[in-house]
């Protein structure tokens, strides 16, 4: 694979994990409001920040000549996204946590959706990883 077709391919792939990221996203948060499980002010601001918008900025810098830092945004945010995901759905009791989700329609949806959230977080920020140790050498 030559440099260019290595860059489209990290480029594009970033763009379509952050993609797939925001809908997988926006799909457990409709699961957040229909059981319902309330987020604090705090843990709002987290998501809507760090896991919703960060990763959105860094796929529109991806094509930018700052390709290096939205690599590290999108690996950063990622990375933050799955640690806060991980020890709010799996570790740490709360409302948030999903052997705590009260029986409703929408609970495997939570848990599906919560799941799918650590996957495309990981894979986000080994891309992003991968991104940043190719673009910072060439």
């Amino acid at each position: 694979m030559n440099a260019t077709t290595n860059d489209n391919w990290l480029r594009a792939s970033l763009a379509v994990i952050v993609i797939v990221h925001c809908v997988v996203a926006l799909w457990h948060g409709v699961a957040h409001l229909s059981i319902p499980v309330p987020l604090t002010g705090a843990q709002m601001a987290f998501v809507g920040v760090v896991i919703v918008a960060l990763p959105l900025i860094g796929a529109g810098m991806l094509w930018t000549d700052r390709k290096t830092t939205a690599a590290w945004l999108i690996a950063l945010s990622m990375l933050g996204s799955l640690i806060f995901g991980l020890a709010n759905h799996f570790m740490l009791e709360s409302p948030d946590y999903v052997m705590e989700v009260p029986a409703h329609a929408w609970r495997y949806t939570f848990v599906l959706s919560a799941a799918l959230l650590a996957v495309t977080e990981s894979i986000g920020a080994v891309l992003g990883g991968v991104a940043i140790r190719a673009w910072r050498s060439a």
